[in-house]
């Protein structure tokens, strides 16, 4: 489908006037892709700081790398990213993630990197424990490959906004910023990292709406438009 330069614009304006409240996000927080690897799995159901505090352990432990986590066993990892939540799961989609590692790719990140990005989103998503968000943040912050991750917070914002259907699917709206947004791996990690920021200040259950960097556009409704 093609580009509609209406709705091209609206987003661009939303993304001006995020950025212009919260400045540049500089997300994902990691020393390398691997661990962006790790808290992109370690994030799944619960807030960044507690992904913080695991990945802190492990690195207490000095364990974040491939062949110490392909070395330890999954119970005494569960241990170190207790703070994560449902770590006993976590702990058994990590060692699942890291044996793709090694089966796929010998263990080497950027082996994994030259892959086609379409061809690995489709090996990841066939990753015990790995869905198509946390696929595409691994694609996006630690593989740069242009895929716009989606998240609870962009169906709420945007579809609040009735850019797209409150209930559309993750593909859906994938698929709405990708036709409308310059492909570009630099403006998608800022674009999704301000989203996120709108949505944990000010876009909950009960918005805060007179306060949002997007109350510009709370003058007037906007007609859905695809």
């Amino acid at each position: 489908m093609q580009t509609n330069p209406e709705i091209q614009a609206i987003l661009l304006k939303a993304y001006a006037l995020m950025r212009t409240y919260f400045g540049p996000r500089n997300w994902w927080p990691a020393d390398s892709p691997f661990e962006v690897m790790i808290g992109a799995i370690l994030t799944q159901n619960t807030a960044w700081t507690n992904v913080e505090k695991a990945i802190q352990n492990i690195k207490n432990e000095n364990a974040l790398s491939i062949r110490r986590l392909q070395e330890i066993s999954e119970k005494k990892l569960a241990m170190w990213i207790r703070p994560s939540g449902y770590y006993n799961i976590k702990a058994r989609r990590l060692k699942a993630f890291i044996n793709f590692l090694y089966n796929a790719f010998d263990g080497k990140i950027d082996k994994m990197a030259a892959h086609d990005g379409e061809d690995l989103r489709a090996q990841l998503l066939g990753v015990y424990g790995i869905g198509e968000e946390t696929a595409d943040s691994i694609l996006l912050y630690a593989l740069e490959k242009p895929f716009f991750v989606v998240d609870a917070y962009t169906r709420r914002i945007f579809g609040r906004h009735h850019l797209i259907p409150e209930d559309a699917s993750y593909k859906e709206t994938q698929e709405f910023f990708m036709r409308h947004l310059a492909c570009n791996v630099a403006f998608y990690n800022e674009y999704h990292a301000l989203i996120v920021e709108t949505g944990k200040t000010f876009c909950g259950k009960k918005p805060k709406c007179s306060s949002c960097p997007l109350a510009a556009f709370h003058k007037g409704p906007l007609t859905r438009r695809n």
